[in-house]
């Protein structure tokens, strides 16, 4: 069974609503959940009717559900706050100033954001002691940019890790006449950093090839269409593992006997879907496990085990 499954999608497409569901489905099964938001919009506390926060929080209703919303924003002022903690440590006290302002300008830049809430997601990985952890993703670009982070990343962290065992090995051959080298690879604190962050990207690389599975939520229509096309490919470039699709928000049909303006548009409407669910199980590679219909209302309580009920995502993965 593969421990972490991630709902992804382009935005709007519905991913909170059918990772809950699916959580729904594995606590009542009688598994150990937890359900971990990551969209910087967080919707599960409106899906589950009561607050949630950074911490593990369980589920009024539920034996074994848990909901933990990371706020990204939060994530990033850490990571800047412990960045300065480590670097101030190893650095001159006249260059501290200048470091922590150079710190902050490279929190300011892209993919800063992803880096701090990647750590957030290791840590999640590596401590949680559920039977399965759900993650409602952001859109699709930003979830795409985050499971890149190992793979860009961890190729960087390796070469200063090279550069820095270099830099080591040269003041070690410069101790000349018994004394003692400015340093030494033993105690090291940046290469002991370097390499506990090198550790970091080879597990969430296994974590990510060999325990966790991605469904991809799409709605009947060309533009998500189009982009769960190119999630498919991005994904399967890196190696992991695409279980299938979920149709979402499909057009309720009308009663056979309804011939009025508002039921030719909906068989018309479902003309242009059934198109679409076509080319989805004709030219995708995963297959489709389930098609939703849309709601009249927003999709809590009862009909979150509706929507649990049609999800036809196996709890077994």
């Amino acid at each position: 069974m593969r421990r972490f499954v991630f709902f992804g999608g382009k935005g709007g497409v519905g991913k909170t609503t059918m990772s809950s569901a699916y959580a729904h489905k594995c606590a009542t099964e009688g598994q150990d959940v937890l359900l971990v938001s990551t969209d910087p919009a967080h919707s599960t506390a409106d899906v589950f009717d009561q607050p949630f926060d950074d911490e593990p929080t369980p589920v009024d209703g539920y034996e074994s559900l848990e909901v933990l919303e990371i706020d990204p924003e939060e994530e990033v002022t850490e990571h800047l706050m412990e960045t300065k903690r480590a670097l101030g440590d190893q650095v001159s006290a006249s260059i501290v100033n200048e470091i922590d302002r150079q710190i902050e300008l490279a929190h300011q830049t892209p993919g800063a954001h992803e880096a701090a809430l990647f750590d957030r997601f290791i840590e999640i990985m590596r401590e949680s002691e559920h039977d399965r952890v759900v993650f409602d993703t952001s859109p699709t670009g930003g979830t795409l940019r985050l499971l890149s982070l190992p793979e860009y990343l961890g190729g960087w962290i390796e070469r200063l890790v090279e550069k820095r065992e270099a830099s080591i090995d040269l003041y070690e051959k410069a101790a000349i006449g018994g004394r003692e080298p400015r340093r030494t690879a033993m105690g090291d604190p940046i290469l002991a950093r370097l390499r506990a962050r090198k550790e970091n990207f080879e597990f969430a690389r296994r974590t990510l090839r060999d325990e966790a599975a991605f469904v991809l939520v799409v709605n009947p229509d060309e533009l998500s269409l189009r982009e769960t096309e190119r999630a498919v490919e991005s994904l399967a470039d890196r190696g992991l593992h695409v279980e299938g699709l979920v149709a979402n928000r499909l057009t309720p049909a009308p009663d056979d006997d309804e011939n009025g303006r508002g039921a030719r548009f909906l068989r018309q409407r479902i003309e242009t879907e059934e198109g679409h669910l076509r080319e989805l199980r004709e030219e995708f590679d995963p297959p489709v496990l389930a098609t939703v219909e849309t709601r009249v209302s927003e999709v809590k309580g009862s009909f979150l085990a509706e929507v649990a009920d049609e999800l036809g995502v196996d709890t077994q993965l």
